[in-house]
């Protein structure tokens, strides 16, 4: 028994010793905090929900985060370490967590989680504009910068990423004049010679990239940027007319004259191929030019306005001579002048005369329009007449023509208008000898002066007649109150009328000769012979016998009756005025005596086919009868045979002869059927 308790503390000893050996180590690692993993590499916009590290505490210890730690950025929760953001390289590229172990308010030890954040490309580049203008003066050299970089830089968030640039033309051709410096470098150079005339503006669309032929995200910008062309001072004064020779160079006028020997002109010269003027060369510029005279002027005999550049004679040249001026043409504010020449050739004036465009001025004036009435222009009524010369040698003297009429006392001249001394009352034409003069010169030209002298139109008034049943009725188609007509108007419709009558005629006759041909034929050895047709038509007069009155000169003749203006209907007969006169017998000419009797005859009423009569058959006339007026009505009175022959009609064919006289006096029954107005 002893035995087994000997064996006891031998085999406990080594179990004690090992268990005392290994008690300090054990201990003081039981009282250190530690956590799992102190060091984390993360790419940014991560977002990790879970905890990031585990941390072991001792038993009565504690864990807590120090003020070191990146703000906001971690949470300890129980004995676990989270994080708290989303990480962004940008904006924080290492974050760290100082954790702190306590027993109680003793510090027992510290230790630091650290997390580094990766950069990835999620930012795109920024331009600090959106549209950028600038100027550039159209004498920019070539290869030069006109933009700076500075200007036109992006920026990236994404700090290690590359920018690459390009030019986008907006403007067609543009990209032929500018360009960038380089892919990287977003400077803006001029290529190409800029000209204010013909490009004044361009637009370009500025891309900038962080990455190119990458599979990585890329991102893109754009800018707008707008290029203003401004004029420079590049060129001289012109003068005009010229001509361009490659849109930069005018190739100027120069100016040819001519003045009189031995007078001085007040008014600016005439010069071919016009007045001396010049423009600035530089449009866009303009700048305002002062004109002089740089050389030429041989005893200062011209001077020229400064400012206009009218060309004037200070002095009279006393023989032909020739002068060659040289004319200086100078921007307002000096940089730059042209000169040209101006040839002015100094002649006699012997033997040259003024000249008149026509011979024959044609001019109106209406009848008692009283004194210093306007003659007006015959081929223009509503323009007044101008009658005037020139100077073919020296227009710079056609100023100093005067006028005046040398033959008549009934018109003067006021310049170049023609006006009456006097109330003109008739119709008439005048012709007057207008004389021009050169004060200058001496010279003079005659031309004619045609002025007719026109009636005035009485206002229209409705004609009075004994109508069928003694009213008074107007007149079928006259004007209105008011109107009035000309001359020719009543030429024209008189034409009108005059024509349509014939026509009737001609017809009436026709048809009587198919009818009654034969009849005439067997008794012509016994009827007097027919008098032939004729007429006497003034509206079918020359146009100017037709619009213009009659000079009183020639002798008086027979005129036709003025007629009134009446309407072409002819359903509508015109009724006559008392005033009207008895019209012409058809068939006889104006200012014809009218057969013996015809005037004693009741109603004056004459045949102009026949006298004859014949017993059988009916029997036809045309009747011309006073009462119906100026505007003749042509009447067919169909009569038969019993109402014509009767007792006292049954005779041998004299004594019909004699009878058919007594009834060719007779008025036709109104509203006979036989009666046929045409």
């Amino acid at each position: 028994m002893g035995a087994p308790a000997l064996l006891g503390p031998p085999l406990l000893l080594p179990l004690l010793l090992a268990l005392l050996g290994r008690a300090p180590g054990a201990a003081a690692q039981a009282q250190v905090c530690t956590v799992s993993q102190s060091y984390f590499q993360l790419e940014e916009n991560t977002n990790i929900t879970g905890p990031l590290a585990n941390i072991t505490v001792p038993l009565g210890q504690h864990v807590e985060l120090s003020d070191l730690s990146t703000p906001l950025a971690f949470e300890i929760r129980g004995n676990q370490l989270f994080l708290n953001t989303t990480l962004d390289y940008e904006e924080t590229p290492i974050l760290e967590a100082h954790i702190i172990c306590k027993r109680g308010s003793s510090v027992v030890t510290n230790f630091r989680v650290l997390v580094v954040v990766q950069d990835v490309n999620d930012n795109a580049p920024e331009f600090p504009f959106t549209t950028k203008q600038w100027n550039v003066t159209e004498d920019t050299k070539v290869k030069s910068v006109v933009i700076p970089e500075a200007e036109l830089q992006a920026t990236d968030k994404d700090k290690d990423d590359t920018l690459f640039y390009s030019l986008l033309e907006v403007t067609p051709g543009a990209s032929s004049f500018f360009s960038l410096e380089g892919v990287n470098r977003p400077s803006l150079r001029l290529d190409k010679p800029l000209d204010f005339l013909k490009t004044r503006n361009m637009t370009f669309q500025l891309i900038v990239q962080d990455t190119v032929g990458s599979t990585e995200p890329s991102h893109t910008a754009t800018a707008t940027l707008v290029l203003s062309v401004l004029p420079a001072d590049l060129r001289p004064p012109w003068f005009l007319p010229c001509t361009y020779s490659d849109g930069y160079v005018c190739l100027e006028a120069q100016y040819h004259g001519s003045v009189p020997v031995g007078h001085r002109p007040t008014s600016p010269l005439t010069l071919r191929p016009g007045p001396i003027y010049a423009v600035d060369g530089d449009r866009g510029i303009d700048q305002r030019i002062v004109y002089s005279i740089a050389g030429g002027n041989q005893e200062d005999t011209f001077a020229i306005n400064d400012t206009s550049g009218n060309l004037t004679m200070a002095k009279s040249v006393p023989s032909p001579t020739v002068f060659v001026l040289m004319v200086k043409a100078e921007q307002a504010d000096g940089a730059r002048y042209s000169i040209t020449k101006a040839t002015l050739e100094a002649r006699g004036t012997a033997g040259r005369s003024p000249r008149f465009p026509q011979s024959v001025f044609r001019g109106t004036v209406e009848a008692g329009s009283g004194a210093n009435a306007t003659v007006r222009d015959a081929a223009s009524p509503t323009q007044f007449l101008r009658i005037w010369a020139e100077d073919p040698e020296f227009p710079d003297l056609n100023s100093a023509i005067r006028y005046r009429i040398t033959n008549s006392s009934d018109f003067t001249m006021e310049g170049e208008i023609v006006l009456t001394t006097r109330a003109l009352q008739h119709a008439s034409v005048f012709y007057a000898e207008v004389e021009a003069n050169n004060t200058v010169t001496g010279a003079t030209a005659t031309a004619t002066a045609e002025i007719h002298v026109m009636e005035q139109e009485p206002p229209a008034t409705p004609p009075t007649g004994g109508g069928p049943g003694g009213d008074s009725q107007p007149g079928v188609g006259q004007p209105g109150a008011g109107q009035h007509f000309s001359t020719v108007d009543m030429a024209v419709l008189g034409g009108v009328l005059g024509a349509l009558l014939l026509l009737a005629l001609i017809g009436l006759v026709i048809l009587l000769h198919k009818q009654y041909g034969h009849r005439l034929h067997c008794c012509s050895g016994k009827a007097g012979e027919p008098q032939a047709l004729g007429s006497d038509n003034q509206a079918f007069l020359k146009e100017d016998e037709a619009a213009w009155a009659p000079s009183p000169s020639p002798e008086p003749q027979p005129t036709p009756p003025e007629e009134t203006p009446v309407s072409p209907d002819p359903e509508t007969p015109e009724l006559p005025t008392p005033a009207q006169p008895r019209p012409e017998p058809l068939g006889l000419a104006p200012g014809t005596p009218a057969p013996a009797g015809a005037a004693d005859s009741p109603s004056a009423v004459r045949s102009i086919l026949t006298k004859e009569r014949r017993p059988e058959g009916g029997y036809k006339a045309v009747w011309f009868g006073e009462d119906i007026g100026a505007e003749a009505d042509v009447v067919v009175l169909n009569t038969p045979a019993a109402e014509v022959d009767g007792p006292g009609n049954a005779g041998s064919e004299d004594e019909g002869s004699s009878s058919d006289e007594d009834a060719g006096r007779r008025t036709p029954p109104a509203g006979s059927p036989d009666s046929t107005y045409i």
